[in-house]
């Protein structure tokens, strides 16, 4: 067995524990309040972080002003609980829009 496969195998058994902890522990284990808010807290920068790094780079530079724009304008949709297609549509329209006025 080469390394690779080895590799995925031990991160697959690691993957399964994790899943498995959580069922086998419920109920037996109490995590206090402000854990919980800290984890909360932590998967919310977690997901912007990863919205902004997805919105404004592109092959390790700035993406442009349509990107980030076709973005803003799908949050402020879901911020306005607009339908799930409103939103993708919203923003898909806003940054095509912007890309064929020439704004890159």
């Amino acid at each position: 067995m080469n390394a690779t496969v080895a590799m995925i195998l031990a991160l697959a058994v690691g993957t399964y524990a994790f899943r498995l902890v959580g069922p086998l522990l419920h109920g037996r284990a109490t995590v206090p309040a402000r854990v919980q808010e800290l984890a909360s807290a932590g998967a919310v920068v977690l997901l912007v972080a990863l919205l902004a790094t997805g919105a404004l780079t592109e092959s390790g530079g700035f993406a442009g002003w349509a990107r980030p724009a076709g973005v803003l304008v799908g949050g402020v949709l879901a911020w306005h609980r607009a339908p799930f297609a409103v939103v993708i549509l919203g923003a898909a329209a806003t940054a095509a829009l912007l890309r064929l006025a020439g704004v890159a």
